[in-house]
């Protein structure tokens, strides 16, 4: 079942305490889409400028990505660079260029409209607003914010959400939405601003996900070395969309199967920890399903009791 992914294509440059990389093929759409497309056919709408490498554009379209929403125009494309802390907590940015991405007004090609599942990645509400109008009869929608449009883009952003069926955020930005210090209290509330399943995610701590009165708590896959974060919390979301379109999750009924649910949270767990073992995309040059699906059944294994 086919998938839309809207959100930023970029170029990183990353410093962690295993080395320096100073342009990287990056970006949230890049990382949700390559997560995702090993679930199910994936299309990216995003913009690049006429800097955007052929050979990263051969990456994405060798995973079976569509780019016929990919605008390409004169300019730079958007470009981000930071440095990792000792534990890879976190990070702090270096510069940010928005460059082309300063005028991203996302526009779906005709064919894309028609696909029964969409991803919103981290970009202003009203754009991601827009995009869910111009889907006909999607089944499951949802995506990702950040504490920049909870702060000054409130009232544009709880609008957004009452159209959303999923939301994938971290603890902080769950605390800041939900003005909650206490998890459970704040899931309680923020899935009554419309999405009825929510998802937080908490870095090497795992994931918590909640629906209503059920949750279920995850805790992150143990990794013998961590090359470069980057882009993790977005393998992620692609992970967890991917999977449910695979299983053609049908949300019309204002609900998400729980157990699909679960299982959906650790393919993303599982996802966001290969990310994390090579710099930036390398680690999907190679990376195949059969990986993929052992790595879920270690999940499995080790929380098993």
């Amino acid at each position: 079942m086919s998938l839309v992914v809207v959100g930023s294509v970029a170029y990183d440059g990353v410093e962690t305490p295993h080395g320096k990389v100073e342009r990287m093929l990056g970006g949230a759409c890049t990382y949700i889409a390559l997560a995702a497309s090993y679930f199910t056919p994936t299309s990216i709408v995003g913009v690049v400028g006429d800097d955007f490498d052929p050979q990263d554009a051969d990456l994405l379209s060798g995973r079976n990505i569509d780019l016929n929403g990919l605008e390409r125009v004169p300019g730079k494309t958007f470009f981000w660079q930071g440095v990792y802390s000792a534990d890879m907590n976190d990070r702090t940015t270096v510069r940010t260029d928005l460059n082309v991405f300063a005028d991203f007004n996302p526009k779906l090609p005709a064919a894309y409209r028609e696909h029964p599942y969409l991803l919103l990645g981290n970009i202003q509400p009203a754009l991601q607003r827009s995009v869910r109008a111009q889907m006909n009869g999607a089944r499951l929608v949802g995506g990702d914010t950040m504490n920049y449009w909870i702060n000054d883009y409130r009232g544009e952003l709880l609008d957004t959400l009452k159209e959303w069926d999923f939301l994938l955020i971290n603890d902080s930005e769950a605390r800041l939405l939900s003005g909650e210090s206490n998890l459970r209290r704040a899931a309680a509330k923020i899935v009554e601003m419309g999405p009825h399943t929510l998802v937080v995610k908490r870095g090497e701590f795992g994931a918590l996900l909640f629906q209503k009165d059920r949750y279920f708590s995850v805790p992150g896959f143990l990794l013998d070395i961590v090359l470069d974060p980057t882009g993790a919390g977005d393998c992620f979301a692609g992970g967890f969309i991917g999977y449910l379109a695979e299983q053609g999750i049908d949300a019309a009924s204002g609900s998400i199967d729980h157990a699909a649910a679960r299982r959906a949270v650790i393919y993303g767990s599982v996802m966001g920890s290969f990310c994390c073992e090579e710099f930036g995309v390398d680690r999907f040059r190679s990376l195949t399903r059969g990986e993929i699906d052992a790595r879920f059944q270690e999940f499995k294994a080790f929380t098993e009791f």
